[in-house]
């Protein structure tokens, strides 16, 4: 699997979740230490406890393993590294303060399966 590919299952796998405001980052004209960063909230510590784990669990079953993981044990922020895609749960107002997504705001963002299937809801009841 390339890693644009797990970028986009890590946000599915997220979303299915119920994780918030998923955002897919192509960062690899801005950095060397990943190509995608996978950016969403969750609601509380144990929401952000459980995306995470899921993502870790469904991926382990298919044999892809992180090379690390950060700040579980807080649930602030959570990071997962995948090498050439690195996913960041945060609690909300964590993610407020960080603002990773000013900070690499540069990256192209990436859509991915289930973001367009939310857009496509949102514009049909209008």
């Amino acid at each position: 699997m390339n890693f644009r590919n797990l970028a986009k299952e890590c946000a599915g796998l997220a979303l299915a979740k119920k994780a918030r405001e998923i955002l897919i980052l192509d960062v690899r004209k801005l950095t060397s230490i990943t190509d995608y960063f996978v950016i969403c909230s969750g609601r509380s510590n144990i929401h952000v406890e459980t995306i995470a784990e899921s993502i870790v669990a469904k991926l382990k079953d298919e044999g892809i393993r992180p090379l690390h993981i950060e700040g579980e044990k807080q649930a602030q922020w959570v990071l997962i590294d995948y090498v050439g895609t690195i996913v960041h749960v945060f609690y909300e107002q964590t993610r407020k303060f960080y603002g990773l997504e000013k900070l690499w705001g540069e990256g192209e963002r990436v859509r991915f399966q289930g973001q367009e299937k939310k857009k496509l809801k949102r514009s049909s009841r209008l």
